[in-house]
């Protein structure tokens, strides 16, 4: 395989940026950063995020906020004013010589009628928009306001997988993520359709909705658990233990994800007696009931003495890193997860994934405002390829690819699954030694009739799959499994490292099968470094990238998202992905590509070290508060939930002035809001917590319902924290058809979630099949490398591949 770049993958394809904040910048930021030449449009007083510091850092008048230097590295800025008629000109030319749009709401350029997303997509066909709003393009509440926060509260994602203790509020996760996440599907929106379209001269409106993407980043297939078990996942808030404890000198992150590693942390604590192999407590149970002993254990260790324990033991560990420590770690020093900033020279993450040949373009300065205006303005027009095919709207964008998926649990299947849905033949590989481990996460008990199958989770994540069983630790199932590499264009794994290694299904042992496979490694920290081996559960990646730091109440430890860590390194790897794709296209040459878990949340971690690197600031947590809006935080409504308990909330945030004129309209005016220390942010921030005490006292007496109906009708974003199970009860998602009914062969029919992104082909169906049984397709797929009957016998004999699982 090459050594060397045949240039980017993006080289020649033209990006208009007309978006304001964190999700439009990270989309346009993956796309510089595959070689696409990005267009930044602002206003003349520029992008807010320009000003923007999470910490209050005093950014001077003629430079820029670190996040926004970190965010624009390889981009061009042209400067429009949306009320000058040679400037909508200069824009009406950058759009028609342009290949792609990234747009949002919220600026002085796309508030114009002539520039929202439809009137873009009806006026240059030949575009992609991209569209980023709250809720989506269409549907009852696409004009409902709405922040991060409050959308992670419709999400359910603030009650995700029981995080929290019951005797707060639930916490919402902190970093605004779902901005982030959002960014990177966007980009992988904005990627499928490229591929999609290309020829046919048509663009597609590529409709992305923060609410959908946080709810498949930050809840578990709640909804899917639910319709198929008649339970919701979880029904309580219980920390996680061991979690986030307090050593005799720090912090340290442990954790538990299966039974076994329970059984070790009761060695490692000085406990065997707590081994009872019969017990039908839960781990989170049965960890919680010897809390106590646990956290008195750590608190007498040394974080370096509990990791080598831990380590040893292959209990899932890591280091809590927040912005002042990350830099300092021997793993991330050794592999360069850190860069300096090209032009103002603090640090921030490397690219959240590497390729071979090296064909990511190098971050370059970030363009001082409206620094290429002029060159754009006298510059010629851009000659445009005549369309060389017609679009039939029929086939979907990656029908025809073949991909070998070697995953399990949810990172790997998260991103696979994406391609599945849009058309690709994708082969999951499991073995009956090994099955997928989301196979057995349902509490059903093996005694019941194929157990195995009745995982809602392993169903949500991989509808249209094949299912292919073989035990590659065998002569015979390597044989067979090289010969299956041979015939797929891509091949997805995330085993440990030295699974593949060992069997010489490496990159080069991949290559040197099919020189033009795509081959994308998903190791938890990579595949050199220190923590090479150490085990990767998505609460530990958290734990070590800093997504866990900023998550939790300031006078308690960091709690654990406990999600967002897999599907994060799913969508990064889907980027990825594509854009080794447009490379092979471009050159017929294979890739390379390793996409470490924790490489990917340090990408959507980055204004932590930023902040720190450029301001000295280290962002800390702060429960249900937040740097974007104040009032923000969460208040106990009337309401009793489903489960008999006074444990409703609902979300609040304040972002504007005209918002918080808008929440004094609709508490009936009181005398305490007009206070002139409440008329700005910085005082409203100032006085968060009399506000708290006013608004607590106001809410108490209402439904949520009511509460958030009043507040959204006077233009306030707020939320109902919805249980995670309960978001089909949402209008808007119903609209958008984000959930479809999917008839399983054994669980019956229960509702899955699809795509954050809607396409302007409007994809009827993205369940074509529900997800298969284990081994569903041994004889399609082992005839078609060409074993006969009695071969295909003998491997069952030999339990080589099968239906069930071994015991």
């Amino acid at each position: 395989m090459p050594t060397t770049s045949a240039g980017h993958p993006l080289d020649g394809y033209v990006v208009v940026d007309l978006s304001t904040g964190i999700a439009g910048a990270y989309c346009t930021k993956l796309l510089a950063d595959g070689g696409a030449r990005i267009i930044k449009v602002e206003p003349p007083e520029g992008d807010p995020l320009r000003r923007w510091s999470a910490s209050g850092a005093n950014i001077a008048a003629d430079t820029d906020g670190a996040l926004f230097s970190y965010l624009a590295c390889s981009k061009h800025s042209v400067t429009v004013d949306p009320d000058n008629p040679d400037d909508l000109l200069l824009l009406e030319k950058l759009l028609t010589d342009a290949d792609a749009v990234v747009w949002s709401r919220d600026s002085r350029i796309t508030e114009r009628p002539s520039l929202t997303a439809d009137e873009i997509h009806r006026r240059y066909p030949h575009l992609t928009v991209t569209a980023i709003t709250p809720f989506g393009l269409t549907g009852p509440w696409s004009d409902r306001p709405a922040t991060e926060f409050t959308l992670q509260a419709w999400s359910g994602g603030i009650v995700g997988l029981g995080r929290g203790s019951p005797d707060q509020a639930p916490v919402h996760v902190g970093g605004q993520v779902g901005e982030w996440l959002t960014g990177a599907y966007a980009s992988a929106g904005t990627l499928t359709s490229k591929i999609g379209t290309s020829g046919s001269g048509i663009g597609d409106l590529i409709d992305v909705s923060m609410l959908e993407t946080e709810i498949l980043c930050l809840t578990y297939y709640s909804v899917s658990f639910f319709d198929a078990l008649k339970r919701p996942f979880r029904t309580t808030r219980a920390a996680s233990v061991p979690g986030v404890a307090a050593a005799a000198d720090g912090l340290v992150a442990l954790g538990c994800g299966t039974m076994q590693q329970w059984f070790d942390l009761c060695v490692m604590v000085g406990h065997p007696e707590w081994i009872d192999e019969e017990s039908t407590l839960s781990i989170t149970e049965r960890a919680n009931q010897h809390a106590p002993d646990i956290y008195a254990w750590l608190s007498e260790q040394d974080v370096a003495g509990i990791r080598d324990f831990a380590g040893a033991l292959r209990i899932p560990n890591a280091p809590v890193i927040h912005g002042a420590n990350a830099t300092e770690q021997d793993h991330f020093r050794e592999r360069g997860s850190f860069t300096k900033n090209p032009r103002d020279g603090f640090d921030q993450p490397a690219s959240p994934f590497r390729m071979r040949p090296a064909v990511l373009r190098p971050p370059e300065p970030a363009p001082r405002l409206g620094e290429h205006t002029h060159h754009y303005r006298i510059g010629p027009g851009r000659e445009r390829p005549p369309a060389t095919k017609l679009r039939t709207g029929e086939d979907l964008p990656f029908a025809g690819l073949r991909v070998l998926d070697m995953t399990a649990y949810w990172a790997g299947p998260s991103c696979t699954h994406f391609l599945a849905m849009l058309g690709a033949e994708v082969i999951h590989l499991e073995s009956t030694r090994r099955p997928d481990g989301t196979r057995l996460i349902a509490g059903v008990p093996v005694t019941e009739d194929q157990w195995w199958e009745r995982s809602p989770i392993f169903s949500g994540l991989n509808t249209n799959k094949k299912s292919l069983t073989l035990d590659f630790q065998t002569d015979r199932g390597r044989q067979l499994l090289r010969q299956l590499v041979g015939t797929a264009d891509i091949i997805v794994e995330n085993y440990t490292p030295r699974v593949l290694d060992q069997i010489g299904l490496d990159f080069a042992g991949v290559h040197a099968l099919r020189p033009d496979a795509i081959m994308v490694r998903m190791p938890g920290f990579g595949l050199d470094g220190p923590w090479r081996e150490n085990p990767a559960f998505a609460y530990v990646i958290e734990d070590a990238s800093g997504l866990t730091w900023l998550t939790g109440y300031p006078d308690r430890n960091p709690l654990e998202p406990y999600s967002l860590g897999d599907p994060n390194a799913g969508v990064h790897a889907l980027n990825a992905l594509l854009l080794a794709l447009e490379h092979r296209t471009r050159t017929g040459d294979g890739v390379a590509v390793e996409v470490a878990m924790v490489d990917a949340a340090l990408g959507i971690a980055a204004e932590q070290v930023t902040e720190y690197s450029a301001y000295g600031n280290t962002l800390q947590r702060d429960g249900n508060r937040g740097p974007t809006a104040a009032p923000q935080n969460l208040y106990l409504s009337a309401d009793v939930d489903e489960f008999g308990r006074n444990d409703c909330w609902i979300a609040v945030a304040v972002a504007t002035d005209s918002q918080w004129a808008g929440l004094h309209k609709a508490l009936g005016g009181p005398e305490w809001a007009l206070d002139p220390a409440l008329d700005d942010a910085a005082g409203r921030r100032l006085h968060h917590d009399l506000i708290d005490t006013e608004l607590a006292a106001f809410f108490l007496n209402m439904t949520s319902d009511s509460a958030v109906e009043l507040l959204c009708d006077a233009g306030v974003p707020a939320a109902k924290v919805m249980q995670p199970h309960r978001t089909t009860e949402i209008p808007q998602l119903t609209s958008r058809r984000f959930y479809e009914q999917v008839d399983h062969p054994v669980n019956g029919p229960a509702a899955h979630s699809t795509t954050p992104i809607r396409f302007t082909d409007n994809i009827d169906h993205f369940h074509r099949a529900p997800a298969p049984l284990l081994g569903e397709h041994n004889l399609q797929i082992l005839r078609e490398l060409g074993l006969t009957d009695d071969e295909i016998d003998a491997l069952q004999a030999d339990g080589i591949m099968g239906t069930s699982p071994d015991r």
